[in-house]
């Protein structure tokens, strides 16, 4: 199969069927086999009533229903893990993705090499509100991951190959930063795409301000299980020991500096009446706790089903021995 649409969807019973006209009448016309694969994220609307009516019409279309709304990235993850396609195209459904972008996006997948294509809306037709944070959260992870060409990470109009989206699990709110997961699990050729922005025609956006904080909080779980995921202890031991050593120095200093007061028959206050006191007190506490937590993170890495879980590209062939 050349393409696997997958789109995620909650309560977009009004758009569905223009855009699955959309995307059928451009897919059959460039050639591809395809398959349409609409991810109900527990609608309370009548879109399952649609999807099964579409379903009837098409027999490429294929329908997931969630019995609650669990969220966009579980609805990518189920829909990754059905698609079949060679390549695989991700959109929203409200109609402001254009599916007239796919043929380009899979030539770029299939010919240029690239193992993700992110779509790029370089003019968009949302308010400021929207507009301003994410110009802001799309500079913070383009710092924080590496990935300095792109410059809308969660832009739903992606291309990914097909063993991009199976080596990788989207969970909490990390759709949003589905290029750094696949930079984590070694696919380093990531390319962007301008894209057409439509305006929204049905219905109004699912997302509120909340989802800020929750993608700034995945953005920095991303960063530390991609970094320490496998070795824990190399974060929470390093901050452990110069914390340790922070307290411990400057107890030291202030005993010194007490031994050297009363050599000199100086006034001198005790050492416990001092703030640096408290300061190297809660230092070496902090210090010992951090890495106490390394060391039980350690083992239950250790531990894991996953811990010696690795993404293999290639195995040579077997020599055959005569």
């Amino acid at each position: 199969m050349d393409i696997s649409v997958v789109v995620p969807l909650y309560n977009e019973y009004e758009s569905l069927p223009e855009l699955v006209e959309w995307n059928k009448r451009v897919l059959e016309e460039n050639g591809f086999s395809y398959e349409i694969i609409l991810v109900d994220d527990g609608s309370n609307d009548s879109s399952w009533e649609v999807i099964e009516q579409l379903q009837q019409e098409n027999y490429n279309i294929r329908g997931i229903k969630f019995r609650r709304n669990y969220g966009k990235s579980a609805a990518l993850n189920v829909g990754f893990e059905a698609a079949q396609g060679d390549v695989v195209i991700t959109m929203d459904a409200d109609l402001q993705d254009s599916p007239d972008e796919i043929p380009e996006l899979y030539r770029r997948i299939k010919e240029e090499k690239y193992d993700l294509i992110s779509g790029w809306k370089k003019k968009r037709h949302d308010p400021l509100s929207k507009t301003i944070p994410t110009k802001l959260f799309n500079s913070a992870t383009r710092k924080m991951s590496g990935i300095h060409n792109l410059h809308d990470f969660n832009c739903g109009l992606k291309a990914y190959r097909k063993d991009v989206v199976k080596s990788i699990e989207v969970y909490g709110e990390m759709h949003r930063y589905i290029p750094v997961l696949a930079k984590w699990a070694g696919f380093r050729k990531i390319g962007e795409q301008v894209v057409e922005h439509r305006p929204r025609k049905y219905g109004t956006t699912k997302f509120g301000l909340s989802r800020f904080v929750n993608g700034f909080l995945d953005l920095l779980s991303i960063f530390f299980v991609g970094k320490f995921g496998k070795r824990p202890m190399h974060f929470f031991g390093t901050m452990g020991v110069l914390s340790f050593f922070t307290g411990l120095i400057i107890t030291i200093w202030l005993i010194a500096d007490k031994l050297i007061q009363i050599a000199q028959h100086q006034k001198y206050r005790n050492v416990t009446d001092q703030p640096l006191f408290y300061i190297a007190l809660v230092a070496i506490v902090v210090g010992f706790q951090l890495f106490l937590t390394g060391f039980v993170a350690e083992l239950v890495s250790r531990n894991s089903a996953e811990r010696n879980n690795y993404q293999i590209e290639k195995i040579t062939p077997q020599p055959i021995h005569v």
